[in-house]
């Protein structure tokens, strides 16, 4: 098994999942509701993953309960609880639109405080469907999995039986990079970088994650 990774920007930067992958790789106009993809059969719902989970919704979530459209817009679009709809820490800071190549440029995040933050060139997040020149805050990392061509060829000649195994092994898969990715690689930062601040990297609990 392969993994790529892309980035996921704040505001409508995971609408993408919801347009491609959650509505069968068609261009679904973000206006319709996920009525389709929810009915019809052989199109499985996204589930909730991560140990993270057990700090969202006052414990109402648990890894495996089914993804709602509005919970993700809850959480990757606007940093609350995809349950309560509280606020998770600080939101996301708001960034200036680029002008040119600016050293620096100043971050207004939605809780009225301000920092500077040093800028690069103009650049976009994956998924980001609002501009290409703005600096946006990162939400999360959208992860694809994909198997080598010899599983699909088999998965395309097989029976339901064999298909089943396949699709087993295949979610396995996943769950133990989820565990790799909380064991020895997700952390987090605290404290701000500046002349009179410092950022120290810290462990973190679990990790919050949908399939």
């Amino acid at each position: 098994m392969t993994v790529s990774m892309r980035v996921m920007s704040a505001g409508a930067g995971y609408a993408y999942l919801l347009k491609s992958v959650a509505a069968g790789d068609g261009d679904r106009k973000l206006r319709t509701p996920l009525n389709r993809y929810y009915g019809e059969k052989g199109t499985p719902p996204g589930r909730w993953l991560g140990s993270g989970m057990a700090d969202l919704g006052d414990g109402r979530l648990a890894p495996g309960d089914v993804v709602g459209e509005e919970q993700l817009r809850l959480l990757l679009g606007e940093g609350r609880d995809p349950v309560t709809s509280g606020a998770l820490g600080r939101a996301y800071p708001q960034y200036a639109a680029a002008s040119g190549h600016a050293p620096s440029q100043t971050a207004q995040p939605a809780d009225g405080s301000s920092a500077r933050e040093r800028a690069g060139p103009p650049r976009s997040s994956g998924g980001d469907e609002v501009g290409h020149s703005r600096r946006r805050a990162v939400v999360g990392y959208d992860f694809t999995f994909s198997v080598p061509k010899s599983v699909s060829v088999l998965w395309a000649l097989a029976d339901a039986d064999t298909q089943k195994v396949i699709a087993a092994e295949h979610h396995a898969a996943i769950n133990d990079v989820m565990a790799l990715v909380e064991r020895d690689i997700a952390a987090t930062r605290a404290g701000h970088a500046g002349p009179d601040g410092a950022v120290a990297q810290m462990d973190v609990t679990g990790v919050i994650a949908t399939a």
